[in-house]
């Protein structure tokens, strides 16, 4: 029962974000990006903002980060069908540049004005454990500015009971311009994924 409650509430919450406007983002945005995945995932995974294509679609991670999150999960050993995927704020911010939508990164007003959302979806789902992937993630999953180096890779305790794990946006391994940088992240990144996949794994056998 619990399950079907959750996931009207999702379907109610999705309709509600489809009309908000607690900050200026909407005007510009082609729509409200929301999140998406099963109602019973016991991972969530949070992440900055739509990109051009997913503002475009109205879906989350179908970009090339997306594509890279999509690999990254596969090699860590994390489900994707089993996870829950969304972003701290739910509209695309960007500049235009003649045809080229350029993204803009979310202030601290924008994310908070947001973060009713991020709230609602984690009262809906009662995921074990939220990845903040980014600065604006995180800053989102725990209410404050949160350096993602000094929290990166390790389970922190929420107050709420849950856990949660920071680590990278996917988008900053394709800024990265060396190679052989690129390679390293990457695999730190895929490092900090497995520790939600044996998280899910554990949660599979006890069920």
């Amino acid at each position: 029962m619990k399950r079907k409650l959750a996931a009207d509430d999702l379907d109610a919450l999705r309709e509600e974000a489809a009309h908000c406007r607690a900050c200026h983002l909407y005007k510009d945005a082609t729509q409200t990006v929301f999140g998406e995945g099963p109602k019973s995932a016991n991972i969530m995974l949070v992440g900055e903002q739509p990109g051009d294509k997913e503002d475009l679609a109205g879906h989350p991670f179908v970009g090339p980060a997306g594509q890279m999150l999509d690999r990254a999960l596969e090699e860590a050993g994390v489900d994707r069908k089993k996870v829950y995927v969304t972003n701290a704020v739910k509209h695309f911010k960007f500049v235009p540049r003649g045809k080229v939508r350029l993204h803009q990164k979310p202030n601290t007003p924008e994310i908070r004005a947001c973060r009713q959302w991020y709230e609602r979806e984690v009262s809906a789902i009662q995921p074990d454990l939220v990845v903040a992937m980014g600065a604006t993630a995180a800053q989102s999953v725990f209410g404050k500015i949160t350096p993602i180096g000094k929290n990166r890779g390790r389970l922190i305790d929420l107050p709420d009971g849950r856990k949660a794990l920071v680590t990278v946006h996917p988008s900053y391994l394709l800024r990265l311009p060396d190679p052989e940088t690129k390679v390293l992240e990457y695999q730190r990144f895929v490092d900090d994924l497995k520790i939600a996949a044996g998280l899910q794994k554990k949660a599979a056998r006890a069920a």
